[in-house]
């Protein structure tokens, strides 16, 4: 059964996935500096402060950082290649503790299992941008070549969209390392649409849906290792899920394709948005995702439903996901900086069914944990703010809630809470009054409170449809149908 793994993806290829059990990782880590490698070292301008500051906020020479690098340094269990072991020595050298040497160092980590999961046969591909590249060449031949594996390309993906350089020429280009485990490996030559000479030609065939004008000005050439024929996300795109750095299908197509045959074992350890993840699951390979953020989770869901059809979603397991109290309690519990407001994200796009959008913004809406629209009639909708509370409610916030709502101008407002409502609480609630809804011609309490255990004991979930589904609720309302809608 195809695999998501919402946690950590260190420990999770260290205690999941067994060795030898893949046929080709690819991986689009967090680090997408678009920025000379001088930003890494803070010698920055105002303008590469912001690109500086996300680079940062990822990477930091912090507990975990220093915690790997003595775990690659000790080597205690011997899972490190002697080879890494000496570069990452020299890099500390030369680099020192920042957060650089706080990226390579996770990269080494986690490379090491990735290799140690891949089948001899298997593959891995790595997309990173120059500013980096250089030193994730050293790691991953170190970890690789080392044992038997070998480098075949650096490709790179070039594109024209953004904007150009005044003092550099335009930086316009990613990077895609892979690398093979053994001498034997998958490979299923690629071919793209060509404008060259016909004897530059390399396959004269035409695919059947060819026509006699695409026969006559387009012709099937073999891929090389510079690739600009696929077009990034742009911002019409149908494919684009506003996910910062979403890869287009095509380019996971040539990937999966090329390195894998239908019933293989695709690995995505940062699968973000998911996109490895739905192209493999529509080329017919099996697969495994891992993202430290359930928002990620959450889009991968509601990404495979909207292209598969819910019943896609009974072939995905799940784990990591808190599904009983204590597992709720011990995520709100968690300390990592990585994994703030992970107890909130997961409360309100469990409850919504995915639906909802988490509130990134700091501010005067801080208060505001999530939002979510529905539709009130055939051209208007109304908003549903959240806010969820691990600890310490009381009546007070439901007033604050309150006064959010108002302010926001929301419809409804709902406050998912660990601790069971007070009575106070539940009175203040009801003191809001109800919601109209001419559509549906019901009401609701403009202020729902929702605990954490109905979400995990009794599968409660938002019932109230939204976007089209509010259309088809509204037709059977319209037909006689009178079941009830609640929070």
């Amino acid at each position: 059964m195809n695999t998501l793994y919402y946690g950590d993806n260190l420990d999770i290829l260290r205690k999941k996935v067994k060795s030898e059990t893949v046929d080709l990782c690819y991986i689009d880590p967090p680090f997408n500096s678009k920025r000379n490698y001088n930003q890494i070292y803070n010698n920055v301008g105002e303008e590469d402060r912001a690109q500086a500051q996300a680079f940062t906020d990822t990477w930091k020479w912090d507990e975990l950082a220093t915690t790997g690098y003595e775990d690659i340094i000790g080597n205690a269990e011997g899972r490190f290649q002697p080879h890494l072991v000496d570069l990452i020595k020299g890099l500390s050298a030369v680099l020192h503790e920042g957060s650089l040497l706080a990226y390579l160092v996770s990269m080494s980590l986690r490379v090491t299992e990735i290799q140690r999961v891949l089948k001899s046969t298997g593959s891995f591909y790595l997309h990173c941008d120059p500013t980096a590249s250089h030193y994730l060449k050293l790691l991953l031949d170190a970890i690789f070549c080392s044992q038997g594996g070998d480098f075949q390309n650096e490709i790179v993906w070039g594109y024209r969209t953004g904007g150009a350089g005044k003092r550099h020429f335009a930086r316009k280009h990613d990077v895609i390392f892979f690398y093979a485990k053994s001498g034997t490996f998958t490979f299923n030559a690629q071919y793209y649409k060509s404008w060259q000479n016909k004897r530059y030609n390399y396959n004269p065939k035409y695919p059947e849906h060819f026509d006699e004008a695409e026969k006559k000005w387009y012709h099937l050439s073999l891929c090389r290792d510079v690739w600009e024929d696929l077009n990034p996300i742009g911002t019409e795109n149908k494919e684009r899920l506003g996910y910062p750095t979403q890869k287009p299908e095509s380019l996971l197509q040539r990937i999966i394709t090329a390195s894998s045959n239908e019933g293989d074992v695709v690995l995505d350890a940062y699968c973000g948005c998911g996109t490895t993840i739905a192209v493999a699951q529509a080329l017919d390979r099996r697969w495994i995702g891992i993202d430290i953020t359930y928002q990620s989770i959450s889009l991968v869901l509601r990404r495979l439903e909207k292209a598969f059809g819910v019943d896609v979603l009974e072939t995905v397991k799940t784990d990591g996901i808190p599904r009983d109290m204590k597992s709720a309690e011990a995520l709100a519990q968690r300390k990592d900086d990585r994994l703030r407001k992970e107890f909130e994200k997961w409360a309100v796009l469990t409850y919504t069914n995915n639906r909802a959008v988490i509130n990134e913004k700091k501010g005067a809406d801080a208060g505001i944990d999530a939002r979510a629209y529905f539709m009130t009639g055939k051209n208007d909708n109304a908003e549903i703010i959240f806010q969820v509370k691990s600890g310490g409610v009381k009546r007070g916030d439901i007033a604050a809630l309150r006064g959010d709502m108002d302010r926001e101008k929301a419809g409804l407002a709902i406050l998912i809470t660990m601790e069971e409502p007070s009575k106070p609480m539940v009175n203040e609630a009801k003191a809001a009054g109800q919601y109209s809804h001419k559509t549906m011609g019901r009401n609701y309490d403009r202020i729902g409170i929702v605990t954490v255990r109905e979400i995990v004991e009794e599968g409660k979930r938002l019932e109230i449809p939204m976007s089209l589904e509010v259309l088809a609720a509204a037709k059977r309302a319209s037909e006689g149908d009178q079941s009830n809608l609640q929070f």
